[in-house]
């Protein structure tokens, strides 16, 4: 509008700039949080949570040779701290499963989520089952191998998904990658019925975490 129309519709002017302030001001604000709280990320750049396999027990593991199928019945106590002093961490989906030899040998558990605050620790002990699960046929050259050697190394995996949350600010969702070894010692022929062997798990193990 020009200033001789403005001149006639001095009222529509005024109201006019008022708005354009009114929405250049929001907007100066709305730039301003947004830029405070990106400063504020990059001065605390959180750090991702770290996994520990505390226990982890087989109290099944059979492999069919002519049909190549693996039975696995397994429990697993895992730990998670958030080390950040300012930081929380929301677990939006958690599920955790064993991987032998790079295949999937149980179905994914479901853990229990929810927020974990700054330096809290969480633990789980989820049981992990796979009935009858397909596998390559080579296993059976890796399980001699792990019978004659003694030792049994089983992956215990979780993935899923996160979210860092800052004072009020919560971030979008990140996935979550964790594999944990679980070396397991195999004692021949000290099961009930004489020939199946027993597993016992050797050491607590740190966790590769990835975010």
């Amino acid at each position: 509008m020009s200033a001789k129309s403005c001149s006639h519709h001095h009222g529509y002017c005024h109201w006019k700039k008022r708005y354009r302030y009114i929405f250049f001001g929001a907007l100066s604000f709305i730039i301003l949080v947004l830029l405070a709280i990106f400063i504020t990320w990059l001065v605390l750049r959180p750090s991702k949570p770290s996994f520990y396999l505390q226990d982890a027990s087989i109290a099944q593991f059979n492999f069919t040779a002519g049909t190549n199928l693996l039975t696995a019945i397994m429990q697993v106590t895992v730990s998670s701290r958030n080390p950040n002093d300012r930081i929380g961490i929301y677990y939006d989906k958690l599920d955790a499963f064993a991987v032998y030899q790079e295949q999937r040998i149980t179905t994914s558990t479901e853990l229990p989520t929810g927020y974990q605050g700054h330096n809290d620790v969480v633990v789980w002990s989820p049981y992990l089952y796979g009935a009858a699960v397909p596998v390559t046929p080579y296993l059976s050259v890796a399980l001699d191998q792990a019978n004659a050697a003694g030792l049994l190394l089983v992956d215990i995996n979780v993935e899923g998904r996160l979210r860092w949350k800052v004072g009020t600010w919560t971030s979008g969702t990140y996935h979550i990658h964790v594999s944990c070894p679980a070396f397991m010692g195999i004692d021949h022929g000290s099961g009930s019925n004489g020939d199946a062997p027993s597993f016992h798990f050797q050491h607590p193990t740190w966790c590769s975490v990835d975010v």
